[in-house]
Formats: C-alpha cells, structure tokens, sequence
C-alpha cells in the first residue's frame, strides 16, 4: 500500500470516526475497550497521533496514557482528531527516506503512518459500536490491516514486549483466513512462533466470511461466529483469547 493510499484511508478513518463520536455522550462505555469511557477513545485517538508524528521528528518518548489525553470539549474533538491525523501525515511525508524509530529497530516513517491507520480502523469500528453508527472499511484497507496485524504477531521481539503473545507458539497447528474475495492468509503456530503467508490451503481451522468481518473477529471486535467456522473451533478461542491488543 503507497504513501498516498495511506494518508488517505488515515485521513478518512479518523473522518468517519469523527462522526461516529459527534454529539454522543462522552461518558457512554465502549463496549470493545470495556474499561474506556468514549472520551477516553477520543483521547486515545488524536493523543497516538501525535505521538507517533512525535517519533517521526524527534525519536521516541514513553507511550503515553489515553486517560492524560485533553481532547477538549465533545464540539471540539472533530477538528482535533483531524488536526492529529493531518499532523502525523505531514511529519511522515517530510520524513521521506530517512530511517526513525519503530518498536523493532530503525524503519522507514511510513511504519508509523501505516500502524496509526490500522489502529484508527479498528477504534473506528469500537466508535461505532458504542455509539450504534455505521462501520466500514475498504477491501484494500482491511487486507493490510491483517497482514500488518501478522507482521506484528510474527516478529520475534514482540513476545518480549508483551509476553501473553508467547502462547501463540505451537507444533505446526494452522489457521486459515479465507476471504469471500482474494488469497487468504495461512497461519502456522511454530516452535519459534507465528509464521504466515498469503495462501489458501488446507489447515486445521478455517475461518471465512467478508474481508471486514474477519479483520473485526481476528481484532476481537467481532463475535468468532460472524464467519463461518470449519475445524478445531479451540484453536480460534486460543488464538483470540491471546491476541488482546
């Protein structure tokens, strides 16, 4: 996915979140992020974007907590969503080339852009799920959020930094993802950890259905019999009872 088709879907995605939020109540529980009120994912929102334009343009500082956030009253959270998402995409074009700090050692700026997206669709869907809008997401969009949510998954530092992720590490148990459109992803569960790849085969579990709603059961914001479910139904529970974000 190129710049351009990122710091659109970031600047559409926090548009539709924007409007999800309007006028509803701040207070109101998030019923995906249980222990959010919604100001608090406003918070979270507009704060990680300007955390990570923060990376971008001078390195890194300490993940900040969504509960300090100071999005300002509900009339003013349109424009400083907006304001976030704008400033994230001009710290990462201005970027350009040069490498900056990512959570597995030095990358291109476009890391930060393309993670930001992705965690903006998935509070998107839990806006609209507190507050009963409607969700959706483009096929382009929702294929590189699991790929993104795979490669983040397979890398091997990620169980140090959050050590649940270990159990993911199995004997060869696979996972397939199967799109109703497009190649699948095929998940294996190795000694070593999660190995992936954009393939559909055989595996011991199969989930199918839209490609929205798989990223939404494989985000955990979606209920697993969304899709439809054929093999080893305990796979699918361990995998999503270990893949809390």
């Amino acid at each position: 996915m190129d710049v351009a088709r990122l710091v659109e879907g970031l600047r559409q995605h926090t548009g539709g979140f924007a409007e999800a939020v309007a006028g509803a109540d701040p207070n109101v529980r998030v019923p995906t992020c249980p222990e959010w009120p919604l100001r608090v994912l406003v918070g979270h929102i507009g704060q990680a974007h300007r955390w990570a334009a923060g990376i971008v343009r001078s390195g890194p500082t300490p993940v900040p907590d969504p509960f300090d956030a100071e999005p300002g009253s509900p009339g003013e959270w349109s424009d400083w969503l907006r304001e976030g998402a704008t400033g994230l995409a001009e710290a990462v074009l201005a970027a350009g080339e040069s490498p900056v700090w990512t959570f597995f050692g030095p990358g291109p700026a476009t890391f930060w852009l393309r993670r930001m997206l992705h965690d903006t669709v998935v509070h998107h869907a839990d806006a609209a799920l507190a507050t009963g809008s409607a969700f959706e997401v483009a096929p382009d969009i929702a294929v590189d959020a699991i790929s993104e949510w795979l490669e983040l998954l397979s890398d091997p530092i990620t169980p140090t930094m959050k050590p649940s992720f270990a159990a993911l590490r199995g004997t060869g148990q696979t996972l397939q993802l199967r799109p109703d459109a497009g190649p699948g992803w095929l998940i294996t569960r190795s000694p070593d950890g999660v190995r992936w790849a954009r393939a559909t085969d055989t595996a011991d579990v199969t989930l199918a259905g839209p490609v929205r709603d798989l990223l939404l059961v494989l985000t955990r914001r979606l209920p697993a019999d969304q899709v439809r479910i054929t093999g080893d139904r305990d796979l699918v529970d361990h995998w999503l009872a270990h893949t809390a974000a």
